[in-house]
């Protein structure tokens, strides 16, 4: 019996699941990698993430800002899975308008995810604040995803 290959994923299976998803993981490039788990937001172009203006990953987007994200759905027993890397660079997104639509569709993903408002911890902000606090304090960073080279998308079947 020969090996048998993981099913990749089409273009619209791994648009479909970006969108459903809402958690990743960023692999960044230093004298060592550095994974963190980021919270983001998809616009059908564009995956954009949002992080406190302080930490290591500042630092290290500066310096080089290629990366691989990887977003992933599994049942615990692993059943089923989806996987998703992606290839490319973050910039920093810093058009005032832009920076608000953004900032907007993370309020929105808290709110009708219905998540915890522990998140706003992360994202430079006190889990007491009002969601607006997210959009009109400039306490984060919008960063975008661009110039991706490669996808890959995995799936159990």
């Amino acid at each position: 019996m020969g090996i048998v290959k993981i099913p990749l994923m089409s273009r619209e299976e791994y648009d479909e699941f970006i969108s459903e998803n809402f958690m990743s993981r960023i692999a960044f490039n230093g004298e060592y990698p550095y994974i963190a788990p980021f919270l983001y937001v998809f616009d059908g172009e564009h995956i954009y993430f949002l992080s406190t203006r302080y930490g290591r990953k500042i630092e290290l987007l500066r310096n080089n800002p290629c990366v691989a994200v990887e977003i992933e759905n599994y049942k615990p027993d692993l059943s089923e899975y989806r996987f998703v890397t992606l290839q490319g660079q973050i910039v920093e997104e810093t058009e005032p308008g832009e920076v608000e639509r953004v900032k907007k569709m993370f309020a929105d993903l808290i709110e009708t995810r219905n998540l915890s408002r522990n998140i706003l911890r992360a994202l430079g902000h006190s889990p007491e604040d009002p969601l607006a606090c997210l959009v009109k304090m400039n306490r984060s960073h919008v960063w975008k995803l661009v110039d991706v080279v490669d996808i890959t998308g995995i799936k159990s079947g």
